[in-house]
């Protein structure tokens, strides 16, 4: 389900048959209810909507937040740099077009469940190892680093021949956090070796071709990028002004460095990402202040516009959220 924000009307429910059509002028709130219960909820912004929607969208979003009594992530999307997440939603892609919609209240349909998914993360580095999403693609493999290769229901970890024993040991606990926290332990985990690729992973991925070579010259370089592409903001208002405090700037850090009684920013806005986490003891207003404070932050920090925010409630961490940490438990 999701409720659009056109220009100057209230904001009403689109229709189940223009599900997957984005208009350009327009922002959008989308509720996605997962099967396990949990909410995810996505603030779309069209590239020539105005300020006044995107913040009725967000003003909608609090109000959400607040209703809800499992706490929902929320996304920040930007027309054109959308996160995989709110594409599995729509399975058959999504369409923009100019302009926008006429008001008109719609009554909410309930949607079709999302196919299975399919994802590819490369994992690379020697001391600072990261897995970062990749297009799923044999051009995007290389024989000196591991990756995921997720297909929903099982969860492929890939191992290059000239990949080290951190990566693999890293590939294989990645896999299974995925298992554990996005499928509830409900899919299977299996590990092989260059060659020795299932047809299960052909099937998705075609033929084979000849990759690319890796090097520890990559690693080498992947390792110093890693370590300087995070860092960790506290977010307060105790002096009655919003301020942050830069509490680590490299990698990992340590997870009781995030205080329950706060909220925290962690910087990955070089790689395109930044993500807020909310302690579940800090108070409303900078709960309800999360992604005000993202915006600003990606203004202050000068990075692009559609640069992707996720927003956290504390026990609710994804693992792409929980890998910049030394033994998350």
């Amino acid at each position: 389900m999701y409720t659009a924000i056109p220009k100057s009307q209230p904001p009403f429910l689109t229709p189940e048959e223009k599900k997957g059509i984005f208009y350009s002028g327009d922002s959008y709130l989308v509720l996605h209810n997962g099967a396990d219960g949990h909410s995810n909820v996505h603030i779309w912004i069209g590239q020539n909507s105005s300020r006044d929607e995107q913040g009725a969208c967000a003003l909608l979003s609090t109000h959400l937040n607040s209703f809800l009594v499992e706490k929902p992530i929320q996304y920040r999307e930007v027309q054109g740099n959308e996160s995989d997440v709110f594409m599995e939603y729509f399975p058959h892609g999504i369409q923009y077009q100019e302009g926008g919609v006429e008001s008109a209240f719609q009554k909410a349909k309930a949607s079709e469940p999302a196919g299975p998914t399919h994802k590819l993360y490369q994992v690379k580095g020697k001391k600072n190892i990261r897995a970062t999403e990749r297009d799923l693609s044999w051009t995007s493999f290389n024989t000196g680093d591991c990756f995921i290769v997720d297909l929903g229901d099982i969860i492929i970890t890939w191992c290059g021949a000239k990949s080290n024993i951190l990566e693999r040991n890293k590939a294989r606990d990645f896999a299974t956090a995925i298992r554990d926290s996005e499928r509830k332990g409900k899919a299977k985990v299996e590990i092989v070796a260059d060659g020795e690729e299932p047809m299960e992973m052909l099937s998705v991925l075609g033929p084979k071709p000849i990759l690319k070579e890796g090097s520890p010259e990559e690693d080498a370089v992947a390792d110093r990028t890693n370590a300087i592409s995070a860092a960790i903001y506290m977010v307060s208002n105790m002096t009655g002004k919003m301020r942050l405090t830069k509490v680590a700037d490299c990698s990992p850090f340590s997870q009781d460095q995030l205080v329950t009684d706060d909220c925290f920013i962690l910087d990955n806005g070089l790689c395109g990402k930044i993500y807020i986490w909310k302690g579940h003891k800090a108070n409303e207003q900078e709960q309800q202040a999360a992604l005000q404070v993202s915006e600003e932050f990606i203004s202050q920090m000068n990075y692009p516009p559609n640069t992707q925010v996720e927003i956290l409630p504390e026990g609710r961490e994804s693992p792409l959220f929980k890998q910049f940490f030394l033994n998350w438990k």
